[in-house]
């Protein structure tokens, strides 16, 4: 196979138009070309006010592939196709007794529960929220009335807080065995629509995104899976520095030397429960600052010029990134398109916000975090947990200047740079639901984050006209960008530092950030698991 790399195309190209462009750019024959497919599709808006064009990346087939390449072996943007399949590295052995227990059902123990599953593992997963139908009628619940449910919300329950935003599928992180391909493939078999499989920025939607999940469950369950909602943990079994199992809120024990850590960023309790045992912990960095609102058209025509509203580009996206003169990186994090800004806490007392877009992204506003980059060292110096407790504390004021009734506080973006409270919506309508509370938000974060921002808003202004507009709307707070401590492993064998057969994974152990990455990292720890339970058969 053959990959034929930055092949470009006018926007409004017709599709026989693609084999045309390989059979030219390879100078083949009709009949040379046995077939093609669509590896990556981005597009090129650097001339967005003279033409927007398609790139791609093919694989194909040729008469003679070798041929083809020793013709064209001097030029970079022709080579032999990687190979991307997903090879398993094993096979559960007859009889196995032992089955591992992973737990969390976010996109981490997701994939790690399907890898175990299709390689005859058994796996059992344990949830502490409740099913996808469930949690979405909880988490309206919050959003149309006020009333919160702990333990199933924007954060907790089946397809973890991945499920709540824009269903991105895209990450930055290295990926040398097309693992990311993997998570893409089985997210289509269940439901996805296939662009993911090539579009540059994939994204699948949060309500497309629920019934895809549900049938990944029904297929790790119909290989041998067990799925138990409702189960928190609260502590392990240890011994001599080997787990040996896991003990639920209600008492019930459930023994496995091999148990997948594949929690949320916001399972506080359990981080203090892993504490409280020993595991080691370190804290990291992550980032706070707010959610911004813009109308989704003036972005549009910020990002794609002439092209603004096209079918074919949809709704336009951004990525911003300032140095302050105070030394904070300010950037821009989990832009959703024509979305909106969601309630995302998960502790009664406590306002959280998060984007959500559905896979059309023709809601009005785009939104996105505007967030500063903050240290242990330099910031929330202390033990393992200092980062848990500035989220708290700096959540509960959140909570208090938007009224005590899980209203969000806000303030126009105008009235922010002047330091001013305000007091009148502009043209920008918030999407926040349940509701906004105008205030002065100087108040809801360190003053080195409020001055970061204030001074990072006009510069972005620069970037995309009308960024900084008076009546853009800024929500408070956003916290949870990352979790704030990492579980750390062995490179090599993936394990807890000082705890055999425990496996932190995804991102509430801090290996991951995003849907996509935190699948990458299920399938790893899935590998690892699988692995170390064939070498003590032996």
């Amino acid at each position: 196979m053959i990959r034929l790399t930055q092949l470009s195309l006018p926007l409004d190209h017709p599709e026989s138009a693609l084999r045309q462009a390989i059979l030219e750019r390879l100078s083949l024959k009709s009949e040379e070309l046995l077939d093609f497919t669509v590896f990556k599709r981005s597009y090129d808006a650097r001339k967005k006010n003279t033409e927007i064009t398609f790139v791609y990346i093919i694989h194909l087939h040729t008469q003679d592939d070798e041929a083809v390449l020793a013709r064209f072996k001097d030029d970079p943007q022709v080579m032999p196709a990687p190979d991307t399949r997903y090879h398993p590295v094993a096979t559960a052995p007859e009889g196995l007794q032992e089955r591992p227990i992973v737990i969390g059902f976010g996109p981490c123990g997701l994939f790690a529960a399907m890898i175990l599953a299709q390689m005859g593992f058994r796996p059992i997963v344990l949830e502490r929220g409740r099913n996808v139908r469930q949690r979405t009628q909880d988490t309206w619940a919050l959003w149309r009335q006020h009333v919160l449910s702990p333990e199933s919300n924007v954060q907790f329950g089946e397809g973890g807080a991945g499920l709540f935003s824009d269903g991105k599928l895209y990450s930055q992180v290295k990926d040398p065995k097309f693992y990311g391909r993997k998570v893409m493939q089985e997210f289509v078999k269940a439901g996805a629509p296939d662009n993911i499989l090539y579009v540059s920025k994939p994204h699948i939607g949060t309500f497309r995104l629920t019934s895809v999940v549900a049938k990944m469950r029904a297929e790790i369950i119909e290989l041998g899976g067990e799925i138990r909602f409702e189960s928190k943990v609260s502590d392990l079994l240890i011994d001599q520095d080997q787990i040996q199992g896991v003990v639920l809120e209600d008492g019930t024990q459930l023994l496995s030397r091999h148990v997948v850590l594949a929690l949320g960023h916001s399972a506080r309790d359990t981080f203090r429960m892993l504490h409280r045992n020993g595991v080691f912990i370190e804290p990291k960095p992550f980032a706070i600052g707010f959610r911004i609102e813009h109308p989704q058209t003036m972005i549009n025509q910020a990002r794609l010029g002439k092209y603004a509203g096209h079918e074919a580009l949809g709704a336009a996206d951004y990525k911003l990134v300032y140095h302050a003169s105070n030394g904070r990186a300010v950037y821009s994090f989990c832009m959703c398109p024509g979305g909106q800004v969601v309630a995302a806490t998960s502790e009664e007392g406590r306002v959280v916000t998060n984007g959500m877009s559905q896979y059309s992204r023709k809601e009005r506003n785009a939104n996105a975090g505007i967030v500063v980059g903050i240290h242990p060292e330099q910031d929330f110096p202390g033990g393992p947990l200092a980062g848990v407790e500035l989220q708290e504390k700096l959540e509960s004021l959140a909570y208090q200047l938007g009224g005590c009734n899980y209203n969000a506080p806000a303030q126009l973006v105008g009235d922010f740079i002047k330091n001013q409270p305000s007091t009148a919506l502009g043209e920008v309508q918030p999407s926040y639901q349940p509701g906004i509370q105008l205030c002065n938000l100087a108040e809801a974060l360190p003053d080195y984050v409020i001055e970061a921002i204030r001074e990072a808003l006009p510069a972005f202004g620069k970037q995309i006209r009308g960024f900084d507009r008076e009546d853009a709307l800024l929500t408070g707070i956003e916290s949870r960008t990352s979790s704030p401590v990492r579980i750390t492993r062995h490179a090599e064998t993936l394990q807890s530092l000082n705890i055999r057969g425990l496996y932190p994974a995804g991102e509430g152990a801090g290996y991951a950030g995003g849907i996509l990455s935190a699948g990458i990292d299920g399938i790893k720890v899935a590998e690892a698991v699988a692995l170390d339970m064939l070498d003590q058969q032996d």
